[in-house]
């Protein structure tokens, strides 16, 4: 059986990209088909991909200036010609979904998310521009919708990285998808004895405004506790100026570093509404409880009570009300751990490979003589 995997943009190495490499180690022949690949930024064993790129690759800076080749996607995945594979797999936060295949083919769609700039974020994307260029925004974002909710149409199966994202792809293309959780390296990570855990909190992140370290570092100022952020971006100096005596900024650390960092904190403070969220897993695979926005993909992830503690709003006195909620329990890393485990590679091996043989047998099944 000949296997394509199909990725928006491989630029950068996040959970959508780690989810690409765990699609390759289960169809290592697959070839990767993709809207621009940018090398040298991803990890050296990322080079043994057969990338395949579109028409979007020979234009001039498109691996720096991609997401303005946007209105360009839906053309430059459509044109690709994947009549010589029998299984299609797409890995899909843009247009990668959109591909056509042939009747007779499966197309399988992991979705880490229907494309949030034009839909869920429509309008919030649109206010971010300058007001002369937000009408032509808004045709723009229409269109996109159009062709998203069509191109849905091609896909055979469809996969959400989190419930979260299935009600999404309910409510947008009208369609069912099965929850497999994308892969977290939980062996990256180890539970340290407790005389080696600290009474310190963490936050691993970018420093972009919608993670909200800044809640967390104002519910550090108000309750007086040690706070180490790890993580940089363009609100560093802002963040810097609000942070209080006990917030150490950490900067980017190595992987290793980041580790030791998670399995020493008491807990690790999460305020981001996220689709998924792959940082509460390692917190969790080391350990340590999660005090986290209880939205978004964490409804799946941290088990409120049991393996962290959930906080109703973005706001400090709900975050501050989890913080001393969480020093009333006694939190068990070897359970913690175990509960890490279930988002596994392996695991989402095993959901994916399910997902596929259902495809598959369907296909099979629907084929009938008369």
């Amino acid at each position: 059986m000949k296997v394509a995997i199909i990725h928006d943009w491989l630029t950068t190495l996040g959970g959508s990209e780690r989810v690409v490499w765990a699609l390759h180690e289960m169809f290592p022949g697959a070839p990767v088909f993709t809207s621009v690949h940018r090398r040298g930024l991803l990890p050296r064993p990322f080079e043994e991909l057969d990338v395949r790129t579109s028409f979007l690759q020979r234009l001039p800076g498109s691996t720096r200036l991609y997401p303005r080749l946007l209105p360009l996607m839906p053309l430059a995945f459509e044109q690709f010609d994947l009549s010589e594979f029998d299984l299609v797999i797409s890995s899909s936060h843009a247009c990668a979904k959109g591909v056509i295949t042939r009747p007779d083919q499966v197309h399988v769609s992991y979705v880490h998310a229907p494309m949030r700039y034009a839909w869920d974020l429509t309008h919030a994307y649109q206010r971010s521009l300058p007001a002369p260029l937000r009408p032509a925004a808004a045709m723009l974002l229409s269109g996109l919708r159009q062709w998203d909710v069509l191109s849905a149409n091609r896909v055979d199966a469809f996969v959400a990285n989190s419930r979260e994202v299935a009600g999404r792809i309910r409510k947008h293309y009208r369609r069912e998808a099965t929850v497999v959780h994308p892969p977290v390296d939980v062996d990256r990570f180890e539970v340290l004895p407790a005389s080696h855990v600290g009474d310190h909190l963490v936050v691993l992140s970018r420093l972009v405004p919608y993670k909200r370290v800044d809640l967390c570092i104002e519910a550090a100022n108000r309750t007086g506790r040690r706070l180490r952020v790890i993580g940089d971006g363009p609100l560093y100096r802002d963040l810097r100026a609000q942070a209080g005596p006990t917030v150490t900024f950490l900067g980017n650390l190595p992987d290793q570093a980041v580790a030791r960092e998670l399995a020493g904190a008491s807990a690790l403070l999460f305020a981001a509404f996220e689709d998924f969220g792959i940082v509460p897993v390692e917190a969790m695979a080391c350990g340590r409880p999660v005090i986290a926005l209880g939205h978004g993909g964490v409804r799946d992830t941290v088990l409120d009570g049991v393996t962290g503690t959930w906080f109703d709003e973005p706001r400090l006195e709900s975050l501050v009300a989890a913080l001393e909620r969480h020093d009333r329990f006694e939190w068990d890393p070897a359970q913690i751990r175990t509960h890490a485990e279930r988002f596994s590679p392996a695991a989402f091996r095993r959901g994916m490979q399910a997902v596929i043989d259902g495809a598959l047998a369907r296909e099979v099944g629907e084929v009938t003589l008369v």
